[in-house]
């Protein structure tokens, strides 16, 4: 495989950079060829079925209906978690995996894209003795998670009890008239769950599959899948041994064999200072809802985080759910009940809702297992449905198990994804000095940022024009030369987060549109 390369220190992994010139040239060589697996949807979970099935050396395409991360995966509440909430209700075994499975990104393969986040739960007068003791013993069950996954504590600190004054230092919003203290605890977080996606699949390409985004599947079948390039709408087959489906929430559309039942989970995003110096997240429970609570996420760019609801849908899927209004009353409704001043909805810079690709089953879908289930169906084809993004990795791997039970063992446990710094990679000590570079660009590229960096400071892109969110130019190239990107939704949507509000949507479009036309074309030296 080839790749656009940047002459500066820390470039893309050999291998790993996407653009439109490489999609032009593997589409026409996936259509000739007949490939060990196909892969149908390109999330979180069918980019890691891509990684994991080339890493053991089996030729992969891999194919969505639309762009790296479109769907579900980039709609989460950006929580990499043990599964404390899954002990609550019984479920030992999806606990157990989820605390395995954030260890490994937090230690192992993107340990620059996923890091601890500290949460408070304010103890008010909604919150009673007995309940704080039966949340702290749960808070311990998962500490004890933690250790049986072989989390260090340096990693993750224990859960303790805080007074109120340090509450309120760490969360000045909260509202002072009887807090009692707070339970502080330690989970995981990914900076942004689309450059997750964006990471596994260039890291699956770099392992020789073809990644191949605007191929939507029509229909298929054990030994390969009608398509259509969403391009030029010229409709082909794709030929391959095997068969995964992995469209999440629109798995359903494409086989028999599973049944799903949607549910709707919606996030508000408050603008930067709204909750003021916000320096850890909270937890906020849900009135007479047990163990369920509001998120409190505060984000790196200013912005916070406040999900998430869990409410059944009904219906066609749409590609880009929309969250209603009472979803965003209800949400302000919870964070207000711990505040000192309650957000309003002129706080609420954005809003967005995904789809979870729940089994169906009986009970309301906030009680419905988030274990994962892989199928396979009468002709052959292997659907892949459930789980959560802290269990991407384990539900690729069930995946293509399934498909090829005779293939060699998983390896993704233990493979760097594409910007880790890791002490056995190729970006480890030796490699790319990020001294110097800005911390954004370090925490979402990794071992990539200097080259990211390097790039807009050697005046190679043109107009150094600033961007929301801290955004510059050079990131908008880089993700056209090497993460896929082939329009602004690209851009604004999930290479970068700007889209989540309007107006930063529309302030950043001028600057998008320009960098596709000078850089988005292989005339322009893409290869």
């Amino acid at each position: 495989m080839t790749s656009s390369a940047d002459p500066f220190p820390g470039g893309p992994v050999p291998g790993s950079s996407l653009n439109a010139a490489r999609r032009a040239r593997e589409l026409a060589e996936a259509r000739q060829e007949v490939a060990d697996l196909l892969v149908v949807g390109l999330g979180a979970t069918g980019a890691g079925v891509a990684l994991d099935a080339a890493a053991r050396g089996l030729s992969v395409v891999a194919v969505d209906a639309h762009d790296l991360a479109f769907g579900t995966s980039r709609w989460s509440s950006k929580m990499i978690h043990g599964g404390l909430r899954y002990l609550a209700r019984g479920q030992v075994g999806v606990a157990m995996e989820s605390a395995v499975e954030r260890d490994t990104l937090l230690r192992r393969t993107a340990p620059h894209l996923v890091t601890a986040q500290p949460y408070l739960l304010p103890l008010t007068s909604g919150v009673s003795p007995a309940q704080a003791a039966t949340v702290m013993a749960g808070y311990r069950l998962g500490d004890a998670l933690r250790a049986a996954a072989g989390t260090p504590r340096r990693a993750l600190p224990g859960p303790s009890r805080i007074p109120a004054a340090r509450a309120r230092a760490l969360a000045p919003a909260l509202r002072g008239a009887g807090l009692r203290g707070a339970l502080a605890s330690f989970d995981a977080r990914v900076v942004d769950d689309a450059r997750l996606v964006v990471a596994i699949a260039r890291t699956a390409a770099a392992h020789g599959a073809r990644v191949l985004t605007r191929v939507r599947a029509l229909a298929l079948a054990g030994d390969g899948a009608e398509a259509r390039d969403e391009l030029t709408g010229e409709v082909f087959t794709l030929r391959a041994r095997r068969v995964v489906n992995a469209a999440g929430v629109w798995a359903g559309g494409l086989t028999s064999s599973v049944s799903l039942r949607p549910s709707r989970g919606t996030h508000l995003v408050l603008r930067p200072g709204a909750l003021g110096d916000l320096r850890a997240g909270l937890h906020v429970p849900i009135p007479g809802k047990g163990a369920r609570f509001v998120l409190v996420l505060p984000q790196p760019d200013g912005r916070i985080y406040v999900g998430l609801t869990d409410e059944p849908v009904d219906g066609p899927i749409p590609d880009v759910p929309e969250p209603p209004a009472a979803d965003v009353a209800f949400l302000l409704d919870v964070l207000g009940s711990v505040l000192a001043e309650p957000p309003g909805p002129a706080d609420v810079a954005g809003a967005y809702a995904g789809l979870r690709p729940l089994p169906a089953g009986a009970g309301s879908t906030a009680d419905l297992s988030r274990r994962h289930r892989v199928v396979i169906a009468p002709d052959g084809v292997v659907t892949v449905v459930g789980g959560k993004l802290t269990t991407y990795r384990r539900m690729a791997q069930d995946a293509v198990d399934a498909a090829f039970p005779a293939a060699p063992s998983s390896r993704t446990a233990r493979l760097p994804l594409v910007g880790a710094r890791t002490p056995s990679g190729p970006s480890g000590p030796s490699g790319p000095d990020v001294r110097g570079v800005p911390a954004r660009l370090v925490e979402r590229y990794g071992a990539e940022a200097a080259a990211v960096y390097a790039l807009g400071r050697e005046g190679l892109v043109g107009a150094v024009e600033a961007l929301p969110l801290g955004v510059s130019v050079a990131e908008l190239v880089w993700a056209v030369r090497h993460e896929g990107a082939l329009s602004a939704g690209d851009l604004l949507d999930r290479r970068t987060r700007i889209g989540l509000v309007d107006a930063d949507r529309a302030a950043a479009l001028p600057a998008a549109e320009r960098v596709l036309h000078e850089h988005g074309l292989p005339e322009h030296g893409l290869s």
